[in-house]
């Protein structure tokens, strides 16, 4: 009997999966700050882990490019301490160290990203430091920036602020819900989902208006954030909001594909998409505005990468928006690659037009009271923190930034050293 039961117990542990490595790469400077003086070493140190333990005696390869256009690589075996990387800069801007491990047979290291057990991919590190951030700027703006949003504000009281449809949808014993579209010009109307509190009394809520990022969806149903404020959250284009996956995957293939890379539409300001985008950010703010219960002072901005752009743009289009939250912000500095910034490979083509567009040109016309809090990824080269930090520079109210060290735009490592800059104060942990 007791054999018995051994040989099944054996049978048992060996149907078990065997589990895999669970290898990362962690990386940080050598500073309580991320910023450095001009010709200053910046000591970066990678670590290979297997959880949390160290792992010696694996290849790892390294890369530093940066905005003053200079590249390096090198590699090291890892150890237990990890290995250390060092450069610096003489130019204000950022430095990027990119590393990758890779096993005795030459093969890349594999591990889980994000903290997902099923998305196993290459384990790198992706980050860096700067210098002199807090003198960075962009091309000089238009001097007509003031007069065309001007004339793009006129444009758009021509079309009167009417509700076009708000069909109430399934909210829960505390929010109501709606689908909303509203007229605007540019073409399209503003289209979004409204939560608030059920039986709220007039001029008793704050409002937000919340952005989404880049990509063809509808705005989601968020009940929780409505439960006691007025959320509005919108899409990007106008479009249905609520609908099944192939009406948003014919868009993308079709009269969506692309939208806002295409070269001939950002030769003028007109036809370029963000100006039809920035029409509806002024109307779904003025939609808000107008609903009774607003209390009439507090509104607020949000969103992540498209959506951070928008935000800060709504800040900047509109004086009543009292706080501003944006993620990794797009669209920042759009001439990067005529100053000679370090660009990632996912990038509009600039153009002279898109000044209009730009968000650190907006980030400046905010009202003074206004608060913003910013994140910027010092891996992110899709929202590269040059860009990021030129708008954090430029905003003019109360201000905070978080810098997360080792993150990228879809990727943030795990347990990322983060840095936090108030009103241009030095960086603290």
């Amino acid at each position: 009997m007791l054999k018995q039961i051994s040989l099944a117990a054996a049978l048992l542990f060996s149907a078990l999966p065997v589990f895999a490595q669970d290898y990362s790469l962690f990386g940080n400077h050598n500073k309580p700050s991320p910023i450095y003086q001009p010709g200053e070493k910046m000591i970066f140190n990678v670590k290979l882990l297997d959880g949390d333990k160290p792992v010696a005696g694996k290849k790892i390869q390294w890369t530093r490019t940066g905005d003053d256009g200079i590249t390096e690589k090198g590699e090291a075996v890892s150890t237990e301490d990890g290995i250390q990387i060092t450069a610096s800069t003489d130019k204000p801007g950022f430095v990027r160290i990119y590393a990758k491990a890779f096993d005795a047979d030459g093969k890349e290291i594999i591990g889980r990203i994000n903290n997902n057990p099923n998305d196993k991919k290459a384990i790198f590190f992706d980050g860096g430091a700067c210098v002199a951030p807090e003198t960075l700027k962009g091309l000089p703006e238009p001097a007509d920036f003031d007069e065309y949003w001007k004339k793009q504000k006129e444009e758009l009281a021509k079309v009167p602020l009417k509700v076009l449809e708000m069909k109430e949808i399934q909210g829960n014993d505390k929010v109501k819900a709606f689908d909303v579209k509203v007229a605007c010009a540019g073409g399209m109307p503003v289209s979004g989902i409204l939560t608030m509190p059920k039986n709220a009394k007039p001029k008793s809520l704050p409002a937000e208006v919340a952005f989404r990022g880049y990509g063809v969806t509808g705005a989601d149903k968020n009940l929780g954030a409505g439960e006691n404020k007025i959320y509005f959250q919108i899409n990007a284009h106008g479009i249905e909001n609520l609908q099944p996956k192939e009406y948003y995957d014919n868009l993308n293939a079709t009269t969506l594909k692309g939208y806002a890379f295409k070269k001939e539409e950002n030769e003028k300001t007109e036809t370029c998409y963000f100006n039809g985008m920035y029409l509806r950010v002024m109307r779904a703010l003025e939609f808000v505005k107008s609903l009774p219960e607003w209390n009439g002072k507090d509104l607020a901005a949000t969103g992540g990468s498209q959506g951070g752009q928008q935000s800060i743009v709504a800040a900047g289009l509109d004086k009543d928006v009292t706080s501003c939250f944006a993620w990794s912000p797009w669209s920042c500095d759009f001439g990067r690659t005529e100053l000679k910034r370090l660009v990632g490979g996912w990038y509009i083509a600039y153009s002279p037009a898109l000044n209009y567009f730009d968000v650190i040109n907006h980030a400046k016309r905010a009202n003074k009271n206004c608060k913003l809090f910013i994140i910027s990824n010092l891996g992110d080269y899709v929202c590269p923190p040059s860009g990021v930090w030129i708008a954090y520079n430029n905003f003019p109210g109360p201000k905070e930034m978080e810098i997360r060290q080792g993150c990228e735009h879809g990727f943030a490592m795990k347990n990322y050293p983060k840095f936090t800059i108030k009103d241009n104060q030095p960086a603290t942990k």
